[in-house]
């Protein structure tokens, strides 16, 4: 496994490209990986860990600092990727992902630098937000709370108990990221419980919305630095496992263990492997 690239990265692109790279590295894991909903969210953390965070990876006693939520704690490989590059963990960690010796489980967890939550039961990430935006406001400091969210997560009742209450407490601190690639794991979104229309829902609480490109680095950005009075729900229109060849936009992403070859052609469809 390669090294920490933090020095080398100086945009949110190089980010995005470095996690997916990593994201199929640590996809010849045996256990797998949720490698479609780990690259559907690639180019979000680009741009989170790149421009937009401050010391994501700090202690709790900086009261100033974000804090990222990965409710969707399937897609940690892309976390994890993220925390290489930055440099708040080791790049040998990835190499025993899943593995009963290793400090990486296939669900995000606390002690990890960088990992404020231990996440994976869906439906706990943004009532969590809610509680760390809140604190924030009521301790007068700078704190933000950032959480991404499944699509098919939506489905559970605890979001929108969260949904309701955000508005209500003002809390503008408060960043909810949809990933809306359309899958989860029994199939499309819109053929289990239909979500449309998705944004209307989350503005008739009282929240901002934006809808977006979620693979657009500008979109991105520009959605989550406008100013703004209440919290902000960003629906994030994405293809699961995007450019990885034979699971780009399909149900059998969600997880999936590659062989040599399937990781070479992921790595050639990205531009990282010439023959």
């Amino acid at each position: 496994m390669r090294s920490s690239s933090q020095s080398s990265l100086a945009t949110s692109q190089q980010l995005a490209d470095a996690i997916r790279l990593r994201i199929i590295e640590m996809s010849a894991s045996p256990a797998g990986v949720h490698v479609g909903g780990s690259i559907s969210i690639a180019d979000i953390m680009g741009v989170l860990y790149a421009e937009i965070l401050r010391n994501p990876a700090g202690g709790w006693s900086d009261h100033d600092r974000d804090h990222f939520i990965l409710s969707k704690g399937h897609a940690c490989s892309a976390l994890y990727a993220a925390l290489v590059e930055i440099g708040a963990l080791d790049a040998r960690a990835l190499d025993s992902y899943a593995e009963d010796d290793g400090i990486l489980a296939g669900h995000p967890m606390k002690g990890i630098s960088g990992v404020d939550f231990s996440t994976g039961a869906l439906g706990h990430g943004l009532p969590i937000g809610v509680g760390i935006a809140l604190g924030g406001l009521r301790l007068g400091t700078r704190r933000r709370a950032f959480v991404i969210l499944g699509d098919g997560e939506l489905q559970e009742g605890s979001n929108w108990e969260a949904a309701m209450a955000a508005p209500a407490l003002g809390l503008h601190n408060l960043v909810a990221i949809v990933d809306r690639n359309r899958w989860q794991i029994s199939g499309a979104t819109e053929d289990c419980v239909g979500l449309e229309p998705l944004s209307s829902k989350w503005s008739s609480f009282g929240w901002e919305t934006a809808v977006i490109d979620g693979h657009d680095h500008a979109q991105i950005r520009d959605a989550l630095t406008a100013p703004r009075e209440r919290p902000l729900a960003v629906v994030a229109e994405t293809i699961k496992a995007r450019g990885v060849p034979g699971l780009e936009d399909t149900k059998d992403s969600h997880s999936a263990s590659l062989d040599d070859q399937e990781r070479a052609a992921a790595l050639r469809a990205m531009g990282r492997l010439t023959s």
